[in-house]
């Protein structure tokens, strides 16, 4: 018989193996069947990057009534392409990304592999959302953001979200959440993004690094202002970067 539940994609860009993902299709099982196609290692920072001069493949890791894994040689964005289009026998009814180990918040929206997982899944006309903890790591504790989790995909399954949008959720590593707030993304960039050391042989080696700075005046309904203060955030996002309104502003420029 063909299973009736919702049919709901899992991926992230932390690793087939990432207690984040374990603990994100574990609270999920409930709400629908599972299938998790995530990447075989880390692949953190790789936006919607996709694997175009080599081949991938895939492996199933686990099955069982309700839950199917698979690692994936590819990226987050590979990984739910190559569900929607040679995995999944129809389309799921959501993409859930996560649950990222650290922030997603502000500008990092634009570099997160979690994050290009869930825009994939939009492209697709999917309801599509990722979530993220805060200075989260394989040790963290996840039971806020698998709360939260639960919560939006409970919702999204019963209202749906328009089509090309995706929802970026953020929740920090607190002893107690204050609650979940919508609100826009921060206004701000990463400043000393790089450490320098030398190597052995004298080669100068640059390691990624930085932190994000606002910019003024700062908007106390930012995600990172509200991150601060305790609460979980949930900003909307569009895949369409049109900005219409300047359209009409450069519409003069048409020979």
């Amino acid at each position: 018989m063909i299973s009736k539940r919702p049919l709901i994609l899992v991926s992230n860009d932390d690793g087939v193996f990432a207690k984040g993902l374990e603990e994100l299709y574990t609270a999920l099982r409930d709400l629908g069947d599972i299938v998790v196609v995530a990447p075989d290692g880390p692949r953190s920072g790789t936006s919607s990057a996709i694997t175009s001069s080599i081949p991938i493949h895939f492996n199933m890791v686990e099955t069982e009534p309700g839950l199917t894994i698979y690692s994936c040689s590819g990226t987050p964005a590979d990984c739910v392409k190559l569900a929607l289009n040679e995995i999944l026998p129809t389309l799921p009814d959501l993409v859930v990304a996560g649950i990222n180990h650290g922030g997603n918040e502000g500008i990092a929206v634009n570099y997160s592999g979690t994050l290009g997982a869930a825009i994939e899944g939009t492209i697709f006309n999917i309801p599509s959302f990722a979530i993220s903890l805060l200075q989260g790591d394989q040790e963290s504790d996840y039971l806020d953001c698998c709360r939260f989790a639960r919560t939006i995909a409970r919702k999204i399954l019963k209202e749906g979200i328009p089509k090309g949008v995706y929802l970026n959720v953020n929740v920090p590593n607190v002893t107690e959440v204050r609650g979940l707030r919508v609100c826009s993304q921060a206004d701000g960039k990463y400043v000393n993004e790089y450490v320098c050391q030398t190597t052995p042989t004298g080669r100068d080696v640059y390691w990624l690094s930085g932190s994000i700075k606002l910019a003024e005046p700062i908007n106390q309904n930012w995600d990172i202002q509200l991150l601060k203060k305790g609460y979980a955030t949930i900003v909307p996002c569009n895949i369409d970067v049109t900005d219409y309104e300047f359209i009409q502003q450069i519409k003069h420029w048409d020979e």
